[in-house]
């Protein structure tokens, strides 16, 4: 019977109550306060002070019973693998219940600390390593509540043509514009790869450019803390002094937050583009003016934004001959699979089905269902025919 309690509470998806919640701070001074010292410090940032000072009290929204309820059935939802301390979301639920107390007063006086990321690396489709950090689930906890804040305030000054990570917007909703820039004649694509773009964030750029609208400097710090954070591999914690690991809750966010100044940029010079958290695709008419726009967002991006660009696979081509989100335009705004995309699926179906794998045939029949089920939902929207090998 007490087994059977303590599995239940560990599904309860309402874990904080009022009662432990602390009402906002008015009239305090100092860091993260509502007085004078932090009216001065909001005074000193480039966002215009009435919109920027009604966010000196987000650190309450980010403690508020609903908002951390929300965050602890996201995390729950998620599920996802342990962090450092090897603590499941599964037992999430009982920790809670016994330590959001001190959680909350952590949050609420700019004092909680972060643990280190697990530093997992798993291989990209196209070749080479992807460097995943996996936030303890307390932390994911902690920093999907501070994103539910953070969203409604930063999602609505973003770009309309950033795609990725966003409410409401999808993958299919970047092709579908796409589709449209080459419809107009736009045929030629100035492909820009970032190199290892979340390993390469700077720490200060990112920050300042929160700073902007937000004035809580007890989320700002927190949010540093979160940046800073050691990597542990191989039982070696790494000091992190750049970039923002794919594992968390916050990193698209924040990478979509410092890429909107690449978004902004491509908007005051008039360019029709798409981007999808770091693959951004701009679309010209002609290859010399390709060229150009090349050189010059390259140059943008690494003396503004202090990002690598990847010359050796970044490009100008036909859009034909080049991919975008698994997909190949053409001309006309036809649509099709790339032939890489296929290549992987084929691979794929190889290794699900594999006689020497040891498993049993009912579950190497649900494991390709569920694979191509996925496989057919994303690529619904090319057209008949439109899958063979560019010319």
């Amino acid at each position: 019977m007490d087994v059977k309690r303590q599995q239940d509470g560990d599904d309860q998806l309402w874990l904080f109550e009022d009662s432990t919640l602390a009402s906002p701070r008015p009239g305090a001074g100092g860091e993260g306060g509502t007085g004078p010292a932090a009216c001065e410090a909001s005074q000193a940032t480039t966002a215009p002070i009435p919109a920027r000072a009604l966010t000196v009290d987000l650190m309450e929204e980010v403690c508020q019973r609903e908002n951390l309820n929300r965050a602890y059935r996201r995390v729950q939802a998620n599920k996802g693998a342990p962090g450092v301390d090897g603590m499941t979301v599964r037992e999430l639920g009982v920790w809670v219940k016994e330590h959001k107390e001190s959680l909350i007063a952590s949050l609420l006086d700019g004092s909680y600390q972060p643990q280190p990321v697990r530093g997992v690396e798993i291989p990209k489709p196209g070749g080479g390593i992807r460097q995943l950090g996996i936030p303890t689930v307390v932390d994911r906890l902690v920093q999907q509540a501070i994103l539910q804040v953070l969203d409604p305030l930063l999602d609505p000054t973003f770009s309309a043509s950033s795609y990725g990570f966003r409410p409401g917007r999808s993958a299919h909703d970047a092709l579908a514009a796409a589709r449209e820039y080459v419809a107009e004649g736009r045929v030629i694509v100035v492909d820009l790869d970032l190199e290892k773009f979340f390993d390469r964030v700077n720490h200060d750029m990112l920050m300042a450019r929160l700073a902007r609208p937000v004035a809580d400097k007890r989320l700002l710090r927190i949010v540093r803390r979160f940046l800073n954070a050691g990597m542990m591999q191989g039982g070696v914690c790494v000091a992190r002094h750049e970039g923002t690991p794919q594992g968390g809750p916050l990193s698209p966010l924040l990478a979509n937050l410092l890429l909107d100044d690449l978004d902004k940029e491509l908007e005051r010079r008039g360019h029709r583009f798409c981007r999808y958290a770091d693959d951004c695709n701009i679309y010209m008419q002609s290859r010399r003016a390709g060229e150009r726009v090349l050189a010059s967002v390259a140059q943008f991006l690494e003396g503004k934004l202090k990002l690598r660009v990847n010359r050796a696979k970044s490009a100008v081509a036909f859009v034909q001959e080049r991919k975008f989100l698994g997909h190949r335009l053409l001309t006309g705004g036809g649509l099709g699979i790339a032939p890489v995309s296929l290549q992987r699926a084929q691979a794929r179906i190889r290794r699900i089905t594999r006689r020497n794998r040891g498993v049993s045939l009912d579950r190497m029949i649900s494991e390709l269902n569920s694979f191509l089920t996925g496989w057919v939902t994303y690529f619904v929207v090319p057209e008949k025919g439109t899958c063979g090998v560019a010319g």
